[in-house]
């Protein structure tokens, strides 16, 4: 193979379910959190839902990392959600549906600014099989709730 040329080949972590003869059969690792979930945005059952969704002074997220990424193993992942909300949001990380508190190579950093605002990074450095999944922001204080997800998947380089 010629110098500076490389084959990436990439490995999926989320498997679906194969039916086969006998029934559905679950092939490798599968969670009810393999789904991505968005926060609500239209049809609400009761309008206390709405007001709570909808408030002024609700908690929500202008911006955030790019839903998809894809990591090569070893390097660092990076994520960030910026949110405004009176009073200031807090921002909580998930990973598969579970709240991060403590990684190994984690670091949450965030950086408060003007009135309301709100900017959390989150690094993982060096990242590993065991990092790809599903990530969600959290953005929420007394009035709403607001939240994005970002899927990753880790990718190998073949020579």
């Amino acid at each position: 193979m010629a110098i500076g040329s490389a084959k990436s080949s990439r490995v999926r972590t989320n498997f679906k379910l194969r039916v086969g003869d006998v029934g559905i059969k679950p092939i490798g690792r599968y969670t009810p959190y393999s789904q991505v979930r968005i926060p609500p945005t239209a049809n609400f059952k009761s309008g206390e839902g709405e007001r709570y969704y909808r408030h002024a002074k609700g908690a929500r997220i202008t911006k955030a990392s790019h839903f998809d990424h894809e990591y090569q193993l070893g390097h660092k992942i990076t994520f960030i959600c910026v949110a405004r909300g009176k009073p200031r949001p807090k921002i909580t990380w998930f990973k598969d549906g579970a709240e991060l508190y403590y990684h190994n190579f984690l670091h949450i950093t965030e950086y408060q600014f003007g009135k309301g605002r709100i900017k959390s990074k989150m690094e993982i450095d060096p990242a590993t099989q065991g990092d790809a999944g599903i990530y969600e922001c959290h953005a929420n204080n007394k009035w709403s709730v607001d939240m994005r997800s970002f899927r990753t998947d880790y990718s190998i380089l073949l020579d």
